[in-house]
């Protein structure tokens, strides 16, 4: 996250002062016009790098927590799945960690099988940064996108949706099981459309990376989060975590371990224009799915018997 804010801030700052301050604003052109005729991309699989994705520098990123991945049920390349990952938590570190980088042994638990992480299409607005998000294996979460990689990229696809998306990072909290699931109903509808069988993952460890500051109920800064998110559908939360010294403040993920189990797919019929009703339905389906899967592991990593996941 800081490596994109740090493109970002580079990229704004330097073209701004090729075209005010330096003869060389062509420069600037070429880029836009690049991204004019690049526009696309980002919605037709992408642009991957096998060489960025196997940078050593995510083997110490994966490492660091440590993450641990884990299949319940081996899945065939000749069928395209759906992913739906949870929790979101403050910065989705398992979620990068498994599936835009090899460090963490993707190719060898599913073999045959190609990850495409889907993100904000806002990434791919600013020149460089959405090249290196793009090499990473990323595409554009909008619904193009995802019929594009069901239909027109051959099969042993699976398609990492983080289904809470930002609006979960509230929840981000040590302890938390609360998820951001019950009006978050496209992704049933679109695995409807297409025939793909869902599969639920649940990250146990997300949300023990930082804590938040939660400020006093209907006060002014809370009042002003709620209504920044009513405009943007982004809660801006007040995360802090360890700084560079093990018992210093700052913004690092505290060193916890992580580990993402993937569940059983969920086989759904191929339906070109399923009803509210018909959605509702299947939406039931995945959250108990998602339920037992979280029941079945939740004692192996810290969580009481009792402890239930809840969905706002």
């Amino acid at each position: 996250s800081f490596s994109a804010l740090c493109k970002l801030i580079t990229v704004i700052a330097v073209n701004l002062y090729l075209v005010v301050f330096t003869p060389y604003w062509p420069i600037t052109v070429l880029i836009l016009t690049w991204l004019t005729f690049d526009w696309k991309t980002p919605e037709r699989g992408g642009r991957r790098f096998t060489c960025v994705r196997q940078w050593c520098l995510w083997k110490q990123y994966c490492d660091y927590f440590p993450l641990k991945l884990l299949k319940t049920h081996d899945l065939s390349p000749s069928l395209n799945y759906i992913v739906a990952c949870h929790p979101h938590g403050v910065m989705s570190h398992s979620w990068f960690g498994h599936f835009a980088t090899e460090m963490s042994g993707f190719s060898k638990t599913f073999p045959g099988m190609t990850p495409y992480i889907l993100t904000l299409g806002a990434f791919f607005w600013v020149p460089f940064l959405r090249e290196y998000v793009m090499s990473v294996g990323a595409c554009s979460v909008s619904q193009s996108s995802i019929d594009f990689l069901l239909t027109r990229r051959g099969t042993g696809n699976m398609l990492m949706v983080v289904v809470g998306g930002l609006a979960e990072c509230k929840y981000g909290l040590p302890g938390s099981t609360t998820l951001f699931l019950k009006s978050r109903t496209g992704f049933v509808r679109t695995a409807l459309r297409h025939g793909v069988a869902l599969i639920p993952a649940y990250s146990f460890g997300e949300t023990e990376l930082y804590n938040q500051y939660i400020f006093t109920p209907g006060g002014f800064i809370n009042r002003f989060q709620k209504w920044f998110q009513s405009m943007v559908h982004i809660y801006p939360c007040a995360f802090y975590g360890r700084g560079f010294t093990e018992n210093s403040l700052g913004f690092l993920p505290y060193a916890r371990p992580i580990t993402t189990i993937v569940g059983k797919p969920l086989p759904l019929p191929k339906i070109e224009n399923p009803s509210k009703k018909t959605v509702a339905k299947y939406h039931a389906i995945y959250v108990d799915a998602l339920r037992q899967l979280f029941d079945q592991y939740k004692t192996k990593f810290g969580f009481s018997e009792a402890q239930e996941l809840v969905v706002t």
